[in-house]
């Protein structure tokens, strides 16, 4: 493993500041959003992984620092004695990719504007608003990230006292994938906890801290990057997102064109469901990072949104989800690290030894967990998710939104039990998602014991081989197949 020098995480972390003061600026301009406001609550439950952390849990923007104490959580004569987190960055700018499409769909607009006979309309109030997104920011951790970060932490070390003890916070362990986003979550997360620890107190440079700046390591957050099965049949596969192109021209994607078209007085040939699904995504960053309501909001309506939700969750289905075999098997080291961490915390404790790692927090992407929720079979639906079954699956389990927003998190916690009758019975543990705790696949109760959930999942433990699943198969020089 890598371990990010002072320098290097200095870097990744130094253009935040510029990126701060531009928020600070942007907001100032702008009308906060109050959590009543009717579009926080009408389309924000569809806006996919660009969904706010605080819809899918809407007691935090009354208290934000207050810990969410599932009631399921296990306490009494079962103490924790090891956390696994794996945390999803928080808050970010579109990519550039995005704002480019923005960019065009503007242009499209003023184009527009300057031709249209008069009157004021949705499609001049957009081109006059300001787009505010420029392509250095691609993908950027903003404010509200790092807030999301700060906020977390509070929570976690809240919730689970005796973990994150101020004795423990030296042998903390921190990962994070390479990109700027989670380097920065992992920086942003470290400062919450010494706000936690030191209130009031201004946190030093994060490679001064006790425990050190996060290390990286893409294998395990970006296990996806150097799985080459993966990257050749779905990732720069042309027809692996057949069902999602398919869905583009269908008949809902087809009629919000229309409507749309109509809406802002374009000529529906200039506009396509790239372009919707961006003006779709403003409304959302607009929302998340400024807290404000912008006039992309007023665009759609929830018909609508449940439309554009699904054309995203098809694309996480069959690219990080369970449309194929190798989405989810891509994840396996990173599912047998964790309980490699498990199996020593385990061990140690039956050694009468310290934990050497008590916390163990892991900063990656939706792409991080969504392949590793889909490895431990959960949100898999009956039926696979299509472009020609969208009504049918308008109760489905597959909603990203609910599963990974921004700052999204999976938690696995390792308790101690005393008075247990055997020492098999001395070991359980409880999964937490966004920090709700999961019932687990294999009974769907709250907590299992630990041997039994290794013996529910031992065939990922010990067949899922990550070299023999991300090899690609060799080619038959004989196959007449087409």
């Amino acid at each position: 493993m890598l371990r990010a020098s002072g320098r290097r995480l200095g870097a990744a972390v130094a253009p935040a500041v510029a990126l701060a003061a531009a928020l600070l600026s942007s907001l100032a301009r702008c009308s906060l959003l109050g959590p009543s406001d009717p579009v926080a609550s009408v389309l924000s439950p569809y806006f996919g992984t660009k969904t706010r952390y605080e819809d899918v849990n809407p007691g935090l923007v009354s208290d934000p620092e207050a810990p969410r104490r599932d009631p399921e959580l296990l306490e009494g004569t079962c103490t924790p004695v090891q956390l696994v987190a794996l945390i999803r960055h928080g808050t970010r700018y579109p990519t550039a990719k995005q704002i480019r499409k923005l960019r065009q769909l503007h242009g499209l607009l003023q184009a527009r504007g300057r031709g249209s006979a008069g009157g004021r309309d949705l499609g001049a109030a957009l081109a006059d608003w300001p787009l505010g997104y420029a392509d250095w920011m691609d993908g950027q951790l903003v404010e509200k990230g790092r807030q999301d970060m700060r906020q977390l932490a509070l929570r976690l070390a809240s919730l689970f006292p005796a973990l994150f003890s101020r004795e423990n916070y030296g042998r903390l362990r921190l990962l994070t994938s390479s990109k700027h986003r989670c380097v920065d979550s992992g920086a942003a997360f470290l400062q919450g906890l010494w706000q936690h620890y030191h209130p009031g107190l201004p946190p030093p440079d994060v490679a001064d801290m006790e425990c050190g700046p996060p290390r990286i390591n893409d294998k395990l957050m970006r296990f996806f990057d150097h799985c080459e099965k993966f990257l050749t049949e779905v990732e720069r596969n042309a027809t692996a997102l057949y069902h999602v192109e398919a869905f583009k021209t269908g008949p809902e994607m087809q009629n919000i064109l229309k409507k749309v078209a109509a809406t802002l007085q374009v000529p529906v040939n200039d506009l396509n469901a790239d372009l919707i699904q961006v003006a779709f995504f403003t409304c959302s960053f607009d929302l998340a990072i400024k807290g404000v309501k912008s006039p992309w909001c007023d665009v759609f309506d929830i018909d609508d949104a449940k439309v554009l939700e699904y054309l995203n969750d098809l694309k996480q289905y069959w690219k990080r989800g369970h449309g194929y075999t190798i989405n989810s098997r891509s994840s396996c080291t990173l599912f047998q690290d964790i309980f490699q961490h498990l199996d020593k915390a385990v061990e140690q404790k039956q050694r009468s030894q310290p934990i050497s790692s008590p916390v163990i927090l892991q900063f990656g992407h939706a792409e991080t967990l969504l392949p590793l929720l889909s490895l431990m079979g959960y949100f898999k639906d009956k039926e696979p998710l299509t472009a020609y079954n969208y009504k049918e699956q308008m109760h489905r389990k597959f909603r990203s939104g609910h599963i990974v927003p921004y700052a999204s998190n999976l938690i696995f916690v390792l308790y101690h039990c005393e008075n247990a009758k055997t020492p098999k019975e001395q070991f359980q543990v409880q999964m937490l998602l966004n920090e709700k705790v999961l019932p687990l696949a294999h009974s769907q109760e709250t907590v299992s014991l630990y041997e039994d959930l290794k013996n529910y999942y031992k065939d990922i433990l010990q067949g899922c081989q990550n070299s023999e699943e991300c090899e690609l198969p060799k080619v038959n020089s004989t196959s007449d197949e087409l």
